[in-house]
């Protein structure tokens, strides 16, 4: 069952022939946290998707994930998280690429 004032945790993973988020909440059941899946949402690379970098891709699957999850992110506060942690330094760039700029600017 999904909270909407909880905070939700959204876990992303590209890996080599897809993309994968998963939406998770953290909810008290008999006085211990416990944290529940919430929805899995997997899709296949697009052909020139698998020429991407490690870090598009990672910024990729950020990107689509927030698209796709919009209905339970829209004005909830969410952690991402990731196993990648040149996904904040990319989106922090100062000169980024053309590519990372446009997924700067979508995930802003």
């Amino acid at each position: 069952m999904t909270y909407w004032k909880l905070p939700f945790n959204l876990y992303i993973d590209p890996c080599g022939e897809g993309l994968v988020a998963t939406l998770h909440q953290t909810q008290i059941i008999n006085d211990k946290p416990v944290e529940g899946p919430i929805c899995f949402s997997p899709r296949q690379i697009k052909p020139t998707e698998a020429r991407y970098g490690e870090s598009s891709m990672e910024c990729l699957c950020l990107v689509w994930a927030l698209e796709k999850l919009y209905y339970y992110l829209d004005g909830a506060v969410f952690d991402v998280n990731t196993d990648f942690n040149a996904v904040k330094s990319s989106l922090n760039m100062k000169t980024p690429n053309r590519h990372m700029l446009i997924l700067q600017i979508v995930i802003q």
